[in-house]
């Protein structure tokens, strides 16, 4: 494992002390459960699709939980009571629960379950507050002394 100087980005940018963290999280879910496959998707510049493969789980036993900056996936198999006697199991039936990282003022805006497909659509909305807008120099006082040559 490698470990990643940040002090030049500090000098430079601002709060960007959450990169480091997100590096440290990236490298340990290398590690983790790969269950069950997923795809990540760019849909169009501000659009984001998540597709998980949850075959055998029904809408009861998956949930979808959005808090901050993440995005909770969790299935929850019921105990089948019937003793199944199987020749061979390649169908998975464990349960999972799957953590995805999301960027600021991105949030989940639907999710649909189609033939054991999750579908998770998420999309950027930057609020005004936060979108480019051009300053003026003196721009005040510029606009009072042309609001002082018209009277």
């Amino acid at each position: 494992m490698r470990n990643f100087d940040f002090a030049p980005l500090y000098r430079s940018a601002i709060g960007f002390d959450r990169l480091a963290q997100l590096f440290d999280d990236a490298q340990r879910s290398d590690t983790a459960s790969n269950y069950p496959p997923y795809n990540i998707e760019l849909i169009a510049e501000d659009k984001y699709a998540i597709t998980m493969a949850v075959a055998g789980f029904s809408r009861e036993e998956l949930e979808i939980e959005s808090e901050r900056d993440t995005l909770k996936v969790v299935g929850r198999r019921h105990k089948d009571e019937s003793q199944k006697n199987y020749l061979h199991r390649g169908i998975a039936a464990r349960d999972f629960e799957h953590r995805f990282r999301l960027a600021d003022h991105v949030k989940v805006v639907g999710a649909r379950l189609d033939n054991g497909l999750l579908h998770i659509e998420l999309v950027r909305e930057i609020p005004e507050a936060y979108k480019p807008r051009r300053i003026l120099i003196d721009g005040d006082n510029l606009q009072l002394v042309e609001a002082q040559h018209a009277a």
